[in-house]
């Protein structure tokens, strides 16, 4: 699941340097597996379409990871996704969830009923800057 999503992240021509720099970042973990935070979207012959994590555990819960495999981009593997994280983190009680985005990502979010809410400074990049968006989950 975590080759997925830096697969997806390459996909937006993020050379190698880049990659390595946000791999620690890009990782289904096993706590949000064991959890059940972690979900995937799979082909009717079993091929991994895509892959979400939530974290549910601050003031508002997070869409913290949702990649899709390149070549099912547009297919509606991510809304499936999408939609998913924000049944299960409403479920958990929360109101609202928050997505730190990728650039390249922020149209899909804002045409899925996210809205941004300002652009916050990377961790990772000092002087890159992402869209920091939340969708309402009442």
């Amino acid at each position: 699941m975590s080759a997925l999503c830096l697969r997806s992240k390459a996909y937006w021509g993020y050379d190698a340097a880049f990659l390595a720099s946000v791999a620690p970042y890009l990782k289904v973990t096993e706590d949000a597996i064991g959890a059940g935070h972690a979900t995937v979207a799979q082909s009717a012959n079993g091929d991994l379409l895509g892959v979400c994590q939530i974290d549910p555990s601050g003031k508002s819960g997070t869409l913290d990871l949702l990649f899709i495999a390149p070549e099912a981009i547009g297919r509606g593997a991510g809304r499936a996704l999408f939609e998913h994280a924000k049944a299960q983190l409403k479920a958990l009680g929360q109101t609202v969830m928050t997505i730190l985005s990728d650039p390249y990502a922020e149209p899909a979010y804002l045409h899925m009923g996210a809205k941004r809410i300002e652009m916050r400074s990377s961790d990772v990049f000092p002087g890159r800057e992402l869209p920091w968006l939340e969708v309402s989950l009442r």
